[in-house]
């Protein structure tokens, strides 16, 4: 999992970045308009969290400045209907903490406002979304992150990003045995190589 891009900025695009890491490599970043905003201009060194989404025809490296804007970007795209990109324009609409509490609100115009979000999408994330956001000491919303509980849910997000389809992951998964993330991914591995 590539969970940190750390580089010198090569380019800088309004949807994305290219990082030239210390081996010489660059690493294509799609960015929300927030993100994008923190990024520092070419030839300067910036450090990225990100995510990587393996789909049939693709790799998709996504970057973000934050672990909190990252984490919402993960719920946004385990809702129905939300792609990568719809993510990254819902982050573009502002900082994660103020997206949070459109969220806890239940704010659904916050979100038809971002482009390619209509009312049912935005009726849709909010439904799913608001219960996983909380009030933390101070009052403001956080975002909870649930599924670094399941180790299966782990194991899952690793094989996906190794490069497997969604069924054949679930399907190796299903015959894995172990208690954690770990032990389930190489059993899984292991079935693959047979």
């Amino acid at each position: 999992m590539i969970a940190l891009v750390a580089g010198d900025v090569v380019v800088r695009r309004p949807d994305h970045v290219v990082l030239e890491t210390s081996g010489g490599v660059g690493y294509r970043l799609a960015v929300s308009a927030e993100t994008l905003r923190q990024v520092p201009a070419v030839g300067r060194p910036v450090s990225l969290h990100s995510h990587l989404v393996a789909r049939d025809d693709a790799l998709a490296l996504y970057g973000f400045a934050t672990e909190e804007e990252r984490d919402l970007f993960l719920l946004l795209i385990a809702v129905q209907g939300v792609g990568p990109k719809v993510a990254l324009a819902v982050l573009g609409a502002g900082p994660p903490r103020e997206l949070v509490g459109a969220l806890a609100a239940g704010d659904t115009g916050r979100l038809q406002a971002v482009p390619g979000i209509g009312r049912r999408i935005a009726e849709r994330i909010v439904a799913e979304l608001r219960e996983k956001v909380a009030p933390t000491i101070d009052g403001e919303p956080a975002i909870v992150v649930t599924r670094g509980d399941d180790p299966r849910r782990i194991a899952r997000d690793g094989l996906l990003e190794l490069g497997f389809p969604p069924g054949e992951a679930e399907s190796l998964l299903a015959v894995a045995e172990g208690e954690s993330a770990e032990e389930l991914l190489q059993s899984a591995l292991r079935a693959a190589r047979r």
